[in-house]
């Protein structure tokens, strides 16, 4: 079967290739799954660029979430039948084929698209566990950089029906028409250099309590200097590709701080059981309609390095996505 992997570090367009490998037999309590869409997320490539939180053995196989159909079922899997419909975190997904732990995978109702599907899981729980660490109240204000990608419109429609107001700070102004054909509001964007002034404008000079940083670089001291005092905002991404830059007086002075998320670490603000519930309300949310993650684009496996390099192409509509068999 055809599987992608790199055995080195380094830019996704150069170091990724596909190979042939032997089909994966499952073991007990594991799933062989048939790829159906696995999006590429940036964790994805930061693994491939050796930037993540770990590193993995070389060579390694990528891929970590996808949606497939169950081909076969280890010895003691009662919970999936083959021909079966499922979502989830996966280990080498990027390939025809792939093995997963039967108790992670989330079974598809009919009727939620593939594209929707296929990012089921990381990006609505990082979304959902990330507002609750930021730990804001109904009325209060917090504001979020890359608002306009799929953790930011999950963070906002969350808020939304908690009461928390959300300013949504994205880098292109027709993004803000994009979301606003979405049914999210407060938007600004900073390609405007008086865009602190039309952010306190939307916030009616309201204290912004916290703030989501997915962009690293500068953005993340301009996102900071909207805080007030005692506030604190997360980092959750580098999208940048640059080192996190803060300017002392906006720490000092307001006193705020500064925390990183991994949603590789296990919650220590969620119970598994609510954990649970949340995944089930998302699946839920997208078998409504509700909810809805669109893929911009799918590649084959065998273009698996242009579809690393097409990720990176800002305005794009939504995830670049592998496509098996």
């Amino acid at each position: 079967m055809k599987s992608v992997v790199f055995d080195e570090f380094g830019s996704p367009r150069k170091v990724l290739q596909v190979v042939e490998r032997p089909m994966p037999e499952p073991g007990s309590g594991q799933v062989r799954v048939r790829m159906v869409l696995s999006p590429i997320h940036n964790h994805d490539l930061m693994i491939v660029t050796g930037h993540y939180g770990y590193k993995p053995e070389l060579p390694h196989f990528p891929g970590t979430e996808a949606l497939g159909v169950v081909d076969k079922l280890g010895d003691g899997v009662t919970n999936l039948a083959v021909g079966q419909r499922v979502t989830g975190g996966a280990s080498a997904a990027w390939a025809e084929y792939y093995l997963a732990n039967a108790q992670s995978l989330v079974p598809v109702p009919e009727g939620i698209d593939e594209g929707t599907a296929s990012q089921l899981v990381s990006m609505p729980l990082s979304a959902f566990r990330l507002l609750g660490e930021l730990e804001v109240k109904p009325g209060d204000w917090i504001a979020q950089n890359a608002a306009n990608g799929a953790v930011g419109k999950i963070v906002a429609m969350l808020a939304a029906e908690r009461g928390i107001r959300v300013l949504n700070i994205v880098r292109r102004e027709e993004a803000i028409a994009e979301l606003a054909a979405e049914g999210i509001g407060d938007a600004v964007s900073s390609e405007h250099e008086d865009w602190p002034e039309r952010a306190r404008a939307i916030t009616g000079g309201a204290p912004i309590r916290r703030g989501l940083d997915s962009v690293a670089g500068r953005a993340s001291d301009e996102l900071l200097s909207l805080l007030a005092e005692e506030g604190w905002m997360i980092s959750f991404g580098a999208l940048s590709g640059r080192p996190m830059t803060l300017n002392a007086e906006n720490l000092l002075f307001k006193r705020t701080m500064v925390k990183g998320f991994w949603a590789a670490r296990p919650s220590t603000f969620h119970t598994p059981e609510q954990l649970r519930t949340a995944l089930v309300d998302f699946v839920r949310r997208a078998k409504e309609g509700s909810l809805k993650l669109p893929i911009a684009e799918v590649f084959p496996l065998e273009q698996a390095a242009e579809a690393a390099e097409a990720s990176n192409t800002k305005g794009r509509q939504g995830k670049i996505a592998l496509g098996g068999s």
